[in-house]
């Protein structure tokens, strides 16, 4: 199993550098970490006594990997879950905060080991999950990455500005489905014509 060092470096490798996509909700974004969080962590990168574009630009790779161990996996207290969880969990949370919890825990209540979807990791969910792992050893992470693609597409479902982001111009699959995808065993990944089926009523 890989390092929370070596997983956070993979995460910023799979988000590469300086973005700013008018349509994404999370703003000017570099390696995963967007402006809202350098303001949030008071993070004045150029000294100028503010937060803003210019900061998100002069962060560096090896600030990513900090900010993402602390805040999205360490704060969190993501490791008090089943190891098997921590790739595609840690890289959720980067993508999609407190959510990639609250879909764990969704999950977990329809295996039978209900617990709240208020997206904290406290002892009902780390029980909960410990007891899905034993119930579905060879299983869970599958399930959890499949639970985080139908999110995806549930987001892209209600949020047509989001369906660039699920879906290619030419209709594969998008950069949220692949990504969800990499955690998923090959079997369970869905074909090109599945995906063209699952977003044939978006206009």
């Amino acid at each position: 199993m890989a390092s929370v060092q070596e997983l956070a470096e993979e995460i910023v490798a799979r988000e590469g550098g300086f973005v700013n996509d008018p349509g994404d909700p999370g703003g000017a974004t570099n390696f995963g970490v967007t402006l809202a969080t350098l303001r949030r962590l008071g993070m004045d990168l150029t000294g100028d006594g503010q937060v803003g574009e210019e900061d998100v630009l002069r962060l560096t790779k090896e600030q990513a990997v900090q900010i993402f161990i602390r805040h999205y996996f360490e704060m969190p207290n993501l490791g008090a879950l089943p190891t098997s969880l921590h790739p595609d969990l840690f890289d959720m949370y980067v993508n999609a905060g407190a959510n990639a919890v609250k879909v764990l825990q969704r999950l977990l209540t329809q295996m039978g080991f209900a617990c709240d979807d208020d997206g904290v990791v406290g002892p009902a969910t780390i029980r909960a999950a410990q007891l899905a792992q034993e119930a579905a050893p060879d299983y869970l992470a599958d399930a959890y990455a499949i639970a985080r693609r139908n999110y995806y597409y549930a987001l892209a479902d209600a949020r047509p500005a989001s369906r660039k982001f699920a879906r290619r111009r030419d209709g594969g699959k998008g950069g949220w489905i692949t990504r969800a995808e990499v955690f998923i065993s090959a079997r369970y990944r869905l074909s090109e014509a599945q995906h063209r089926a699952r977003v044939a009523a978006w206009a």
